[in-house]
């Protein structure tokens, strides 16, 4: 069998604003757990206390993923610059 390659070049990856992404995307995970909580006795009796924890393991995930992307975010800053000295 014979392996399947690409014909053409993969494009250039999209750059946009990846922080505030991910920074927002966090505060509606923990926010949706917030907005949950008082209804824990709910989803508990009809068997979704999972969705609360779910927003809870999102949120904290997204706290890994800022810390991510601002490093991130710095290295190609100072490639950037490093190359800019060159």
């Amino acid at each position: 069998m014979k392996k399947w390659t690409p014909t053409h070049e993969a494009p250039e990856p999209l750059e946009g604003p990846v922080v505030p992404t991910i920074v927002g995307g966090t505060i509606l995970w923990f926010v949706l757990f917030l907005v949950q909580l008082p209804f824990y006795g709910w989803f508990d009796d009809h068997g979704h206390a999972w969705w609360v924890w779910t927003c809870l393991a999102g949120a904290g995930l997204g706290l890994i993923g800022i810390w991510y992307v601002r490093g991130r975010d710095a290295a190609i800053k100072r490639d950037t610059a490093a190359k800019a000295e060159s």
